[in-house]
């Protein structure tokens, strides 16, 4: 599963009662916390534990809602482990590679975002030509133009919060 390469992605999913296997299945296929999915994972392994009363449509149930999120001609490999400690209870571990193709991450995006504009200077305004009447005998006169100091972005990847974990990458 872990020579599909590229980026990798590990899940767990919790479910407890009657709709645990559904429960757990999505929670393993999908982060809320980071925002990420397993959608189009060509390379999946995924581990079902659950206590005596594990039965196999939760097994086919769960293995199932992982393969839609899954690429098409993805590789699903799967297990199932009987814990006696997990009683009225289901966890689903997901591991997922081979992601069709590499999504930026939230700060790459600030990053390029902002380094654009840092790159790129901002264009001062035509002068306008000086309106000043001439004489005789006298040069005419420009009025200097004010200095344009370039527009810094609001945000910058140095001005934002970023948690420390990401921040050591």
């Amino acid at each position: 599963i872990m020579s599909e390469g590229g980026a990798a992605l590990m899940a767990v999913g919790r479910g407890e009662g009657d709709d645990r296997a559904r429960v757990a299945a999505e929670q393993a296929v999908s982060s809320r916390l980071l925002d990420v999915t397993i959608d189009g994972a060509r390379g999946i392994l995924f581990n079902i534990t659950g206590g005596s009363d594990l039965s196999l449509y939760e097994v086919n149930l769960a293995a199932s809602i992982i393969r839609e999120t899954a690429h098409p001609d993805a590789n699903l490999i799967f297990g199932a482990v009987i814990d006696e400690s997990m009683e009225d209870k289901l966890r689903i571990t997901v591991i997922a590679t081979g992601f069709e193709a590499v999504r930026p991450t939230r700060r790459q995006l600030l990053e390029q975002h902002y380094g654009q504009h840092r790159q790129q200077p901002v264009p001062a305004p035509a002068p306008e030509p000086a309106t000043v009447s001439v004489e005789q005998g006298q040069a005419p006169q420009q009025q200097p133009s004010p200095e344009q100091k370039p527009v810094s972005p609001r945000y910058t990847p140095n001005n934002i919060e970023i948690p420390a974990f990401l921040r050591r990458k």
